[in-house]
């Protein structure tokens, strides 16, 4: 952030303190996005906006507000603070709402996390324009004759943020990320048309994946679908792949989560230091990985981020606690959310660990589903591979397991070593024993 925006964001601070805010916290955030799409080799969407606004913390009297404002000017800013505090003393008060104490900003680490691709000012429009080209292109030839149709959008996104506090608080960090979202639809028997989709991002355009990997993995999930069809409901082995993994986590991790902890919708209340998964279970939040999409320095309260070990061989040991929940539960926060989250990867690949399975499934889609964070139920439609010691037997789809996750992550018999590494969320394929499979 140039100094010019730091000592605007620093002008913001004291006008506020003026105008009767007891607490105030500012950020000045600057992005910019580019997408663009390609279908049948022609360009569908170009889209290009750079944004720039301020949003505003203010603390009055016991009341609290967040306010925004894209307009920059020091005019328009003095009309938006005095608003801003005139609205929150509208407000019911909150005895829970105050900045942190000025201790908890302290031991923020300095190593350099990476997050910022020094080349992105010289990405071009003519090399976005080649990328996506060049992923239909090879999506196009590897579907095949029976390709219908391929699509391929790609983005960028560049953003720096500066953020203070009237109580101490400084930080500021920039970073980049590159994504990619194609799919490709195929031909089956009838008026089936099985769709492979995939979504790959990377901090630096260097660890991006090349065109001819992405379209390799996006047909083959086509592909695997031809001919799928429902078995009979049956208790099986399941391997969830790797990029499918994160659907399952995810109602885990909501109900970890310190808002519905305090509203005692999460079925983890008072499991800390619990038994709630196999021994191999091991879940590890670091926001400190070099070129990490999830790395920060400082959370959204302004902590210092540090690694956390969630949950240590089927035991919870920490929840998801911001500043605000933390006094609500009378306890110590933790931080408002993941980062850069890793299941320690095993030593056998997908492949290896189906031969000794038996008959299974390896799961290769997620389609709906739910999660309840109270009660901890949850449902998914999935689609993939049925297989017998290692052998494919037939695709199958309109599948569906539902289970309970605090019986379900006990099933856990064996982590696979290939953690999918273009996601904040580097998760590995799963396997679980004795999973009920509905089918017809």
């Amino acid at each position: 952030m140039n100094q010019e925006m730091k000592n605007l964001c620093k002008w913001v601070i004291n006008n506020t303190e003026k105008n009767g805010a007891n607490q105030c916290k500012a950020s000045i955030v600057t992005t910019r996005d580019v997408n663009i799409r390609y279908r049948e080799e022609k360009p569908e969407i170009i889209k290009e906006a750079t944004t720039q606004g301020l949003s505003l913390e203010v603390y009055v009297d016991g009341k609290y507000s967040a306010q925004n404002t894209p307009d920059l000017r020091k005019k328009s800013l003095g009309n938006f603070i005095i608003k801003a505090i005139g609205n929150t003393r509208y407000l019911e008060e909150d005895s829970y709402r105050y900045l942190p104490d000025a201790k908890y900003y302290e031991g923020r680490s300095e190593i350099d996390l990476q997050i910022m691709d020094p080349v992105y000012q010289e990405f071009s429009a003519e090399q976005r324009h080649g990328l996506v080209r060049d992923i239909e292109k090879a999506c196009i030839e590897k579907g095949g004759n029976k390709l219908i149709s391929a699509q391929a959008e790609i983005s960028d996104r560049f953003t720096e943020i500066y953020t203070l506090s009237n109580n101490g608080f400084e930080g500021e960090a920039s970073g980049t990320r590159f994504g990619a979202e194609v799919s490709v639809t195929i031909q089956d028997e009838g008026d089936r048309k099985p769709e492979g989709f995939i979504y790959v991002s990377s901090r630096m355009l260097d660890d991006f994946p090349d065109p001819e990997k992405i379209a390799d993995l996006v047909t083959r999930d086509a592909y695997q679908q031809l001919g799928s069809k429902k078995i009979k409901t049956e208790k099986l082995q399941v391997i969830i792949q790797n990029r499918n993994t994160a659907r399952i986590l995810s109602g885990l991790l909501s109900a970890m989560n310190g808002q519905n902890l305090q509203q005692k919708s999460s079925f983890l209340l008072d499991k800390k230091d619990q038994i709630i998964g196999n021994k191999q279970f091991m879940l590890i939040d670091n926001p400190l990985i070099i070129r990490g999409l999830g790395s920060r320095l400082f959370d959204s309260d302004g902590f210092p981020c540090k690694q956390r070990t969630m949950i240590d061989e089927g035991i919870l040991r920490e929840y998801y606690i911001n500043w605000y929940y933390s006094r609500k539960l009378d306890c110590e926060p933790t931080t408002g959310g993941s980062s850069n989250l890793i299941i320690p990867p095993g030593n056998r690949s997908v492949e290896e660990i189906m031969k000794d399975l038996g008959r299974g499934i390896l799961i290769t889609g997620i389609i709906g589903g739910n999660s309840n964070s109270t009660t901890g139920d949850f449902s998914l439609g999935i689609f993939g591979q049925l297989f017998d010691h290692g052998n494919i037997i037939q695709p199958v789809a309109e599948m569906n397991i539902a289970d309970n996750h605090l019986l379900f992550w006990n099933k856990l018999t064996e982590i696979a070593n290939d953690p999918w590494k273009f996601s904040s969320w580097q998760l590995p394929s799963l396997v679980f024993k004795d999973i009920v499979v509905s089918g017809a």
